[in-house]
């Protein structure tokens, strides 16, 4: 296709200038090496390349002055704001920073417009001094009112003394640089006289960029080539040719000079889509749909560009792109938060932002396991980390120390003490550190040699970050404290970015908005065309009201949203295909409804469009329940754990859900244990039945009394205490909703034995006859001609009033309906309701197979969230609706059960039937 600079490249040689000697100035970077690419295609001669710049490089050179970093001009006006400002009012630079970023930027603007600043300052006064006027006459203002009208009094100082701090390291902001590149025109002439300047491809000009050309031009020292096309030149309402127009009618020298160039392009025929999709990730994933299209259509890659809208959508798009595409130039950045090394710094300074000696088990764990961090710890046959992390869990420690680390890792001491030493609140520390954790990175990953060139990368920039950081904080000590070190990180990894190498006239094209200028593809892929991104509409980012704004003429939302306007058209220009992305589906975070342009686009009816809305295709997946078949080596397996024993818990856990059965029985999988920050509601239980056993074992063959019980509630407070201790590790139990738990499991014995000593008021004998039973039973399955193994421990066993008990103690809440049974073949069917019932059945027909106890008896559950109903009593029922309970455990009743309990094991061994997950 022929673009708009081989256009420029044809007319100058038809024009007879020697490329060579001619300075080409461009609105952008990236377009000199397609302009490169131009020459040595139109020129059929061996030459000097021309000299090649972007605008900016070119009013650099005029000027004299150095472009500053952000962070750079931030230090310097912190050194200027305390300078200039009463002690009591300075504030610290992490809040100062965030104030000043704004005010930089209208210092900017006015430099760059050529604005009298002395006129907006006062005006500005003037303004808040109305706002905060009081006309009650024997009111004054408070002081805050007086302090903050003195510090809009002050802008004017804090303007004049940075313009001059800056002046003297022949440094500045992008408006200073152009202000001083108009000052120095006239010498720049005088010794340039010879020299032909090519303006090509500029739109939007600011007030010093206006001057600047229009001399040069004037002087007949400047050439100007415009891309505009004749459809929004001549339209006096499209923004597209806002900026044009103007420079056609208020410049001079077109009064004399032809208008180089008003284009017809835009007219001509064109495929235009136009494609809803809902949220981000669908517009990129049909971005990759597309450039299978423009693959399977044979169309050149060359000279297809995506145009991404929002530019942080990059990682998405680039997993996106189809792997038949092997050539891609990224002509944009990357910004440093998105990179994964972001995460690393971003732990670290979690830990260290607080000066405690206690570091918190999550950060310590969030910052080992980094994918950066981990390898740091690995020896030749196990990994410390993981060693640290393993004890953690294993101890439940919440907090550490340093000391408590380096007993567990003691051969990394020097690693540790840069990600784990207190930084005591000192940059200078942990600017050191994280140079140190760079290096040693650098270092683990240059041995490990294969695939490490992007981390390398990634390295190397962030250790700019904090090299510019240490530089300019030696240099201003400014920075006095970690929170406003990780503060001004975090906005430097804002700003700077990671910037991809490659070939840029191979392969597919990817860029944002503004890197597009002066380029031509023939087939666009726009995305993110919503209102708040294309255009990015009205923003106050700026002390300098609107009203203001317009008066000074300054640029406003108005004359933003043109600059993006006549870059979207321009686009369009030249392309035949384009593609226009937007999100159907809105919100705040990611722009608002489809943008303007594609309405204006429809409404101007210049071309056929379509439009049509897509969406994933998101398949119904039906969830398949877990099946897996019992194979010889599970049934062999399951022989082990009959020989070892079933217990009630193993059991009932099948009836729950058999795959739990078999990952924890035949595989062997245990559930994960997390570092209990709060106590479990299982450690409570363990400590509530340990507390109950240290009491009870003693007693075994006593009757209780009342000095048994008073003595036991003397006891409460040590032996809870200790139990704790040994369930909960080293976990802290003095404060916070701990502390609750640890009084609530107190309240529970407490409460437990006023229970007990109740009774035994009331005239009532207990004697208590066994206490955490063991119990292993054997059992003949007939139809499978072997024998199976029960096991289980009896929380207590005691004899009531000369009737034998057996309880089971529940932690929980436990209603009496889930002690009761009617129908004998639900208990081994329905777990949530029976499977208590189950439980105790069990521990009773162990206890009497073991000649244990005398039948009858009687079995409930004492529930500690339900004491006020004493022991819930295991009862039968001839019907669900009856009043009538049998409590009473006979031969007949356990023979029952032993028929359910037959069943349930010959179905866990029946090799037909699969273990098959359960809908829970």
């Amino acid at each position: 296709m022929r673009t708009f600079i081989d256009d420029v490249i044809t007319d100058l040689i038809k024009k007879d200038y020697d490329i060579s000697q001619l300075t080409f100035v461009l609105p952008s970077k990236r377009a000199g090496t397609f302009l490169k690419h131009a020459i040595s295609t139109h020129v059929n001669k061996t030459i000097f390349s021309p000299s090649i710049v972007s605008i900016e490089e070119f009013i650099e050179t005029l000027s004299d002055f150095q472009y500053a970093t952000n962070a750079e001009l931030l230090f310097e006006f912190y050194d200027v704001y305390i300078k200039n400002t009463p002690k009591e009012h300075i504030e610290p630079f992490d809040k100062f920073s965030k104030w000043a970023q704004i005010l930089l930027q209208d210092f900017n603007e006015l430099d760059r417009y050529l604005i009298q600043p002395n006129k907006i300052f006062d005006y500005l006064t003037a303004i808040k001094e109305i706002e905060n006027q009081h006309w009650s006459l024997d009111e004054e203002p408070t002081q805050y009112i007086k302090n903050y009208l003195q510090f809009w009094n002050r802008l004017k100082t804090y303007y004049s003394h940075f313009q001059k701090q800056l002046a003297t390291k022949k440094k500045g902001y992008q408006g200073l640089i152009y202000k001083e590149a108009v000052n120095n025109i006239e010498q720049y002439i005088a010794l340039n006289s010879t020299k032909t300047h090519v303006f090509v491809g500029f739109n939007a000009l600011n007030k010093a960029e206006d001057l600047i050309i229009q001399q040069l031009l004037e002087q007949e020292l400047a050439l100007i080539y415009w891309d505009i096309d004749r459809t929004f030149i001549d339209n006096p309402i499209h923004d597209a040719g806002l900026f044009t127009r103007a420079h056609k009618k208020n410049w001079t020298y077109f009064n004399t000079h032809e208008f180089d160039w008003v284009k017809k392009h835009y007219s001509e025929e064109k495929n235009i889509e136009i494609i809803g999709a809902p949220k981000n990730i669908s517009q990129i994933k049909y971005v990759g749909e597309l450039l299978e299209q423009v693959l399977n259509k044979k169309q050149n890659l060359q000279n297809t560009a995506v145009i991404l809208g929002d530019e942080t959508l990059l990682i998405p798009l680039l997993n996106s792109i189809p792997k038949s595409i092997k050539a891609i130039n990224i002509t944009m950045g990357l910004p440093l938060k998105s990179i994964p090394l972001a995460s690393l710094f971003e732990s670290l300074f979690n830990i260290h932002k607080s000066i405690s000696l206690n570091l918190y088990y999550k950060d310590i764990i969030n910052l080992l396991s980094n994918p950066f961090v981990m390898p740091l710890f690995d020896n030749e046959t196990s990994n410390s980390a993981e060693q640290l992390i393993n004890h953690i869990q294993v101890n439940n420690k919440v907090y550490l120390t340093l000391e408590n680390i380096k007993e567990v890792i003691s051969d990394h001491s020097d690693l540790i003490d840069i990600l784990f030493d207190n930084w005591e609140d000192q940059p200078e520390k942990a600017l050191k550190n994280c140079s140190s954790l760079i290096y040693k990175i650098k270092t683990s990953l240059e041995k490990n040699k294969s695939n490490n060139l992007l981390p390398l990368e990634y390295l190397f920039r962030f250790n700019q970050v904090f090299n510019t950081l240490d530089t300019l904080n030696k240099s201003f000590s400014h920075i006095n404290s970690i929170a406003t070190l990780f503060s001004l990180y975090r906005e430097l990894i804002k700003s700077e970015t990671l910037d991809f190498k490659g070939e840029p006239l191979k392969g597919l094209q990817i860029m944002g908005m503004l890197e597009s200028r002066v380029l031509d593809f023939e087939t666009v892929i726009i995305t993110s065309v919503n209102e708040g991104i294309l255009p990015a509409g009205k923003s106050n980012n700026s002390f300098i009201p609107f009203d203001v704004k317009i008066e000074n003429k300054l640029p406003t939302y108005k004359e933003k949203d043109a600059v993006y306007t006549y870059h979207f058209y321009r686009l369009l220009q030249r392309a035949k295909n384009a593609y226009i992305l937007y999100n159907t589906e809105p919100d705040v975070l990611n722009g608002g409804e489809k943008s303007r342009f594609i309405t204006q686009l429809e409404i101007e009816n210049k071309h056929q469009i379509k439009h049509h809305i897509v969406s994933a295709q998101v398949p119904s997946l039906e969830k398949n329940l877990i099946k897996i078949k019992k194979t010889s080596k599970v049934i062999d397996k399951l022989n082990k754990v009959a020989n070892r024993g079933f217990s009630p818990s193993s059991l009932t856990n099948y009836m729950r859900n058999p795959v739990d059965f078999y990952y924890e029985k035949i595989l062997g999988i245990k559930r994960y244990e997390e570092v209990e920050e709060s106590v479990a509601f299982n450690t409570l239980g363990t400590v509530i039945h340990n507390t109950l056993e240290d009491f009870y074992k003693p007693l075994v063959g006593q009757i209780l009394d009342v000095n048994h019980i008073k003595e036991m509630r003397s006891k409460i407070i040590e032996t809870v205490a200790f139990h704790f201790k040994e369930e909960f590790k080293e976990g802290d139990i003095t404060n916070g909703k701990n502390l609750i738990i640890f009084e609530i499991s107190k309240q529970y014995i407490s409460n437990f034995l006023d229970l007990e000593m109740n009774d035994i008021k009331k005239g009532n004998s207990i004697k208590i006859l066994a206490i955490e039973t063991e119990n292993r039973v054997p059992m003949y399955l007939e139809s499978l001609s072997k024998t199976v193994n029960l096991t289980g421990k009896v929380d207590r066993v005691d004899e009531y009033n000369g009737v034998i008990r057996i309880i089971d103690y529940k932690t929980g809440k436990v209603d009496s309906g889930k002690v009761n049974i009617v129908d004998w073949e639900d208990i081994t069917t329905d777990y949530n309701k029976y499977s208590k019932s189950f439980q105790i059945l069990m521990y009773a027909y162990m206890m009497h197979k073991d000649n244990k106890i005398n039948l009858p008896v009687e079995a409930g559950i004492i529930s500690f969230k339900n004491l006020s109903s004493g022991l819930l009593k295991f009862a039968t029922k001839p019907s669900s609706n009856s009043r009538t309970k049998d409590y009473t455990i006979t031969s007949e009743t356990l023979d029952a059960f032993e028929i359910e309990l037959k069943k349930l094991i010959l179905e866990i061994f029946n090799e037909d039937l699969y273990f098959e997950e359960k809908e829970i």
